[in-house]
């Protein structure tokens, strides 16, 4: 199996497949007010829900679909995860990525607040994680 060369500098596309405002992975334009330096930072949110009166795996889906949807608008990476078997429980997952430490918690925390908003379900618990690149 041959391996293929990654490029130094990978361009960073919107969530329609379209370059975002001409920027690249590099962090080129973007600087963290802390450090004063070029870094790319990565946000991670992990939200485990109880959903109220659900009964079915169909109807968790229904349930989930709609919120998961919300947080796609937000230009973040999102997916359900948890345990399929627990109707009334699930773990949703967001991450973003950005130039600027602040920004990625401003994401994450508008984030949390979109699912702690849902009527249909109730945060237990988030936990969540903002590390620069260079930590990897």
């Amino acid at each position: 199996m041959s391996v293929l060369p990654v490029p130094a500098v990978l361009p960073v596309f919107s969530s329609a497949g379209r370059p975002a405002g001409g920027r690249t992975a590099a962090g080129t334009g973007g600087s963290d007010r802390v450090t004063g330096r070029n870094a790319v930072f990565l946000g991670v949110l992990e939200a485990d829900v109880l959903l109220g009166a659900v009964s079915s795996l169909k109807h968790k889906r229904a349930v989930i679909r709609p919120v998961l949807a919300r947080l796609r608008r937000l230009d973040v990476a999102v997916a359900e995860g948890g345990d399929p078997d627990l109707h009334r429980r699930a773990t949703i997952g967001v991450s973003t990525v950005s130039g600027e430490s602040a920004r990625v918690v401003e994401v994450l925390d508008t984030c949390e607040r979109l699912v702690a908003g849902e009527p249909e379900l109730e945060l237990l618990s988030v936990r969540r994680r903002v590390v620069s690149v260079d930590d990897l």
